[in-house]
């Protein structure tokens, strides 16, 4: 009896495990990114940090940013601003949007829009505060999404264009929590980008894991000049739900394709 019992324990442990190998975990979907840049518009407005749907980390930051450029005399003007940025434990994302204005100047930044992103109802508010009108778009992202930070490996590039150096800068810290450093440096060939010496595109941040955003990130590139993210104030608390929640006084244009509106069904 005991040598049937083990064998039939041996059974149910291969079935177990069979089902197991023809029905894999579904595996999550890895999205890169990378900060900075500029966008397509031709406007010269600058790319910031991304900020994932991440669920279970909430903060509340205020980030500053510099934009330094080159004059033709060689030296360079600098534009900066500081925003709010917001996210609750289910992934929700409130931030603002400010000009950049010259630094050490008399201008102050002045919110230009608001957006208020939830990867649940897959709703991408972006709210005016002068007209008070929020376009109502689709957001893709969702909390089942992991996401990571573009990172390469050092080498040559493709077609002789260069070379690519990789360097893990190790653990750090800031604002209590705890960070890994990357830089990556492409080293262009003349010729290779339009160029008639050699160029270089340097890219450093420190990542937090725990928030799964960059703390701290620079970004020097010839094409865009050289941007510097600094996260200067931040809480780990659970924001106000109300952040996430438009204004009673504002009104709400649907900007999203029929199929994705709710008379049809989510992306």
């Amino acid at each position: 009896m005991r040598v049937r019992l083990c064998s039939l324990l041996i059974l149910a442990s291969a079935l177990v495990s069979a089902g197991q190998a023809q029905n894999p975990p579904e595996k999550q979907p890895v999205v890169k990114f990378a900060d900075g840049g500029a966008d397509a518009s031709g406007v010269g407005l600058m790319d910031s940090i991304f900020i994932p749907p991440k669920a279970g980390a909430p903060f509340d930051l205020k980030l500053g940013a510099e934009w330094s450029r080159a004059m033709a005399n060689g030296g360079s003007f600098t534009l900066v601003n500081e925003r709010r940025i917001v996210r609750d434990s289910r992934g929700r994302i409130y931030q603002e949007r400010f000009t950049l204005v010259p630094k050490g100047g008399d201008l102050q930044p002045q919110m230009t829009v608001f957006q208020i992103t939830d990867p649940d109802q897959h709703t991408w508010y972006n709210c005016a505060p002068y007209n008070k009108v929020c376009d109502l778009r689709s957001y893709r992202l969702s909390t089942t999404m992991h996401f990571q930070p573009q990172l390469e490996t050092s080498g040559a590039l493709p077609d002789g264009k260069g070379y690519r150096q990789d360097d893990d800068l190790g653990e750090g810290s800031q604002h209590g929590l705890g960070t890994h450093g990357y830089r990556e440096v492409y080293s262009f060939n003349p010729g290779a980008m339009g160029n008639d010496k050699e160029m270089t595109i340097t890219r450093e941040f420190w990542f937090s894991p725990q928030l799964g955003i960059n703390l701290s990130s620079l970004v020097d590139n010839p094409q865009t000049g050289k941007q510097i993210f600094t996260v200067k104030e931040l809480s780990t608390s659970e924001p106000d739900p109300s952040m996430f929640e438009v204004p009673a006084d504002y009104r709400v244009i649907d900007r999203r394709p029929a199929e994705a509106s709710p008379a049809g069904p989510h992306p």
